[in-house]
């Protein structure tokens, strides 16, 4: 009967130690995220399981390229995922199938070829950035729900940066930023 009892404390002890470790990195560094929808193919599709690093942006600002998860606007309880396209302070201006970057000192084409982006659209916009605020869109601009409709996004609704993507549990991809996504 001690026996018993003593294998029970030791499996209560592991559940404790298990939950104090694993819930707070499932809630304050990484989250996990599946992916409905199209609008990011043809880099992630329907059904992909993400790991989302919640952290990082507490100590660094969203970079230009970066995939990220936030809650929606409009309704917060819905999370989406999109990709930065501008950053704060800047103007970004949609003319012809191209995006412009304009941030008072340059005016820069983004080369949308990088990150796979072969299809042509035709929105026209043009929108000045404040401070805290990101323009965001789909990869797949046909099929997107974002800057383009409902404005820019707010810093304060991002919940992280997507870092890692996998289809099944052996296999696993990262997420890096592209280098130039831009073209002289």
């Amino acid at each position: 009967m001690k026996q018993v009892l003593l294998f029970c404390w030791e499996i209560i002890k592991i559940v404790i130690l298990a939950l104090l470790i694993v819930i707070p990195i499932r809630y304050f560094i990484f989250q996990p995220f599946v992916i409905k929808g199209n609008s990011m193919e043809p880099n992630f599709h329907q059904g992909d399981y993400l790991i989302v690093d919640e952290i990082s942006y507490r100590f660094n600002e969203p970079k230009r390229g970066d995939v990220i998860v936030f809650r929606y606007p409009r309704d917060t309880s819905q999370r989406f995922i999109k990709r930065i396209i501008g950053l704060p302070g800047e103007t970004v201006k949609m003319e012809q199938g191209e995006i412009n970057i304009i941030n008072g000192v340059e005016n820069r084409t983004l080369n949308e070829s990088e990150y796979g982006l072969k299809e042509n659209y035709t929105d026209n916009l043009t929108l000045s950035l404040k401070e805290n605020e990101y323009f965001v869109l789909g990869d797949n601009r046909t099929a997107s729900f974002d800057s383009r409709k409902w404005g820019a996004l707010s810093g304060n609704y991002i919940i992280g940066k997507v870092i890692l993507k996998t289809w099944f549990p052996s296999i696993t991809s990262s997420i890096s930023n592209p280098l130039s996504i831009f073209s002289k």
